[in-house]
């Protein structure tokens, strides 16, 4: 295997599953008699022999692509996952010098989208010792740098995403309430891709059903960015490359998923995702700081008016505030009482965290569970049948995506617990986005999907899972 980028590290072993012997790309071998029986073995020189009937055959690497691992029923891992070619910072340094090179000749040139969620902007804020405002103007200058035509948040897809779960979490919670039974709740977040990932390789049909079909607020960003914006510009999709910049290795799993391919015109949402510590890396290698690049602003395309500034919280979680905003919005809805300030319960450990609200003998139950060894144990309670929760925030990584796997390490004698505090304490003081500042939503939904809860925002904002079947190989594959 080859073209693994240079950022793939062991960093925290907290949230790792298992790696397996099974892989869906096994060696295909021309022999019939190896088909049926014939051992392979592994010589000194570390490559594959097949043994035939004509002696020991060599045989080639496998070459293994996202989607094939998307497909796999084999390794587990979290923010640890496999690095390909077209998801590396060398993809994207390609693309962005083969686009600058056409541009320089007069030939079509694509249009490059940048879109810049916060969590890599507080991590490398405090790499730098910058200011979380310095650093996302000094961001925004080093993108259109390398040959951005555009950078932008992920603020109107954040919100997006909160007003879609929370609609779904009260559509469920209202028919469950009215005696219908369909395996609905508890219902879990879907955001994290690590989590889902493990879900459908290894809970399959069971767990689907629990979990949101909302779209992350990358998917979200990958519609509005290839739909709305290409519309908008009046730019083909295909010529409009669109790279994200997350916390996280799994969302380049995520951004791979066949769902989110457009088989009319050949491309995806998110052509690639980059992570805080590959932009780390970038600069490094070209002997740069942050803090010596020239600041810009980041770019507001949509119809309404720009806001302040492009970097917000939701909640306090600094992992999309799903369980705080959907939890207030569900006691506005069913109690008509409005909630300022939550008080969770730790179970456990800081990690599995709880909160509920009763009102005239009906209690509504939510819960927010980081890493593995919680999602673990919530999953074995719901297939005990033991589960009291309505709705769970999951997310992958320990502490959530402000501690995300492709995040910036801590310097050396800092704890990562520490470096996590100060990041949490960095989205504490950012200000706080309201999905409800509906009228500004709303022209979002009309002008993009033919209003709020419209078919076709049904249809571009959620998206479905599938359990992977499990194959049985003889390949011991080591990742």
């Amino acid at each position: 295997m080859s073209g693994f980028s240079g950022a793939l590290q062991l960093t925290d072993l907290d949230d790792f599953i298992t790696p397996s012997q099974e892989c869906i790309k096994p060696v295909q071998i021309e022999s019939k008699k190896s088909q049926t029986g014939s051992k392979i073995k592994i010589q000194e020189d570390g490559a594959y022999y097949v043994d035939s009937e004509i002696g020991l055959q060599k045989l080639q690497k496998v070459e293994i692509t996202l989607s094939d691992c998307l497909a796999c029923s084999g390794c587990i891992t979290s923010a640890e996952s496999v690095l390909i070619t077209q998801q590396s910072q060398e993809e994207l340094l390609r693309v962005l010098s083969e686009n600058e090179d056409k541009r320089k000749s007069g030939q079509e040139t694509k249009l490059i989208v940048f879109t810049v969620s916060q969590q890599p902007i507080l991590s490398l804020a405090k790499k730098y010792n910058l200011s979380v405002t310095e650093c996302t103007s000094r961001l925004a200058g080093y993108f259109k740098s390398l040959g951005a035509d555009m950078v932008l948040s992920t603020k109107i897809a954040d919100d997006l995403a909160l007003i879609e779960c929370r609609d779904e979490f009260l559509a469920r919670y209202l028919a469950e309430r009215s005696g219908e039974k369909h395996k609905n709740l508890p219902m879990l977040s879907s955001s994290c891709p690590g989590w889902v990932c493990y879900a459908e390789k290894t809970h399959g049909n069971f767990i689907l059903p629990y979990i949101s079909t909302t779209r992350s607020p990358q998917q979200i960003m990958g519609i509005l960015v290839k739909e709305g914006l290409a519309e908008k510009e009046k730019v083909p999709r295909d010529r409009i490359y669109h790279v994200t910049v997350m916390p996280c290795y799994d969302k380049k799993l995520e951004a791979s998923r066949g769902d989110f391919f457009d088989e009319v015109s050949q491309s995806r949402e998110v052509d690639c995702v980059i992570t805080s510590i590959e932009i780390e890396q970038m600069l490094l290698k070209d002997g740069k700081s942050l803090s010596d690049i020239e600041g810009r602003a980041f770019d507001w395309p949509w119809p309404l008016p720009e806001p302040h500034t492009q970097i917000w919280a939701n909640e306090t979680s600094g992992s999309g505030g799903y369980c705080e905003h959907i939890f207030k919005y569900a006691v506005k809805q069913l109690f008509n009482e409005s909630i300022e300030k939550l008080e969770f319960k730790s179970l456990r450990n800081p990690d599995f965290r709880e909160i509920s609200f009763e009102r005239g003998g009906e209690t509504i139950r939510f819960a927010i569970a980081n890493g593995f060894r919680n999602i673990q144990n919530l999953v074995q309670k719901l297939k005990r049948g033991k589960s009291i929760y309505h709705f769970v925030e999951i997310m992958a990584c320990p502490s959530g995506c402000l501690n995300g796997g492709a995040q910036v390490r801590p310097e050396q004698g800092v704890s990562t617990r520490e470096l996590c505090g100060s990041l949490e304490k960095l989205y504490s003081d950012l200000p706080q986005s309201n999905p409800d500042d509906f009228e500004g939503q709303k022209r979002i939904y009309n002008v993009f999907f033919g209003g709020y809860q419209s078919d076709k925002a049904s249809a571009k904002l959620h998206t479905k899972y599938h359990a992977v079947e499990k194959m049985n190989t003889a390949l011991n594959i080591k990742w």
